[in-house]
């Protein structure tokens, strides 16, 4: 039997549930937008809906790995659990990057994840993981990112609900 994976990110909750056969497997706490749900270019929320993990990006990379345009820098975020880090908004360690499934909801002008760089990825403010404090992405704890990254693949499809 093939092994069906999704993830569920779920913004009530600030949880992100790793699903296999649509049973939970594993459960993370993260962070999404402190905007709030929404859509649009520029809004600085977290769009709801269908998508699917179009790109991975940090194979490999050290923790802590601060990424610029999807790159790898040769800086190392300071991740400090106890300590709030809001520097620059730092995307660190991994990248799921997201597109989305649905035209006019997630998909097309002016309202495309893909296009609005939405992303599940590592942050160096982990104190802040469990509260809504992100510009639009899915916040996780470093390690965090790099279990569920070993644990998924590029297609891999990601509901976000409220």
């Amino acid at each position: 039997m093939k092994r069906k994976k999704q993830i569920l990110v779920k913004i009530s909750e600030q949880k992100l549930y790793l699903m296999i056969n649509e049973t939970v497997k594993k459960e993370y706490p993260i962070s999404t937008a402190q905007a709030g749900i929404g859509n649009k270019v520029g809004s600085y929320k977290t769009p709801l809906g269908k998508h699917k993990i179009s790109r991975r990006v940090g194979k490999g990379v050290e923790l802590g790995t601060i990424f610029e345009g999807r790159k790898p820098t040769k800086e190392i975020a300071v991740i400090d659990p106890e300590e709030r880090n809001v520097r620059d908004d730092l995307v660190t360690t991994r990248i799921l990057c997201l597109e989305g499934l649905e035209k006019g909801k997630n998909k097309g002008k002016g309202i495309d994840t893909k296009h609005r760089y939405i992303w599940i990825h590592g942050t160096p403010d982990e104190k802040a993981i469990g509260t809504p404090a992100s510009k639009g992405c899915i916040r996780m704890k470093n390690v965090d990112i790099i279990e569920l990254f070993n644990l998924v693949r590029k297609g891999t499809s990601v509901e976000i609900i409220e």
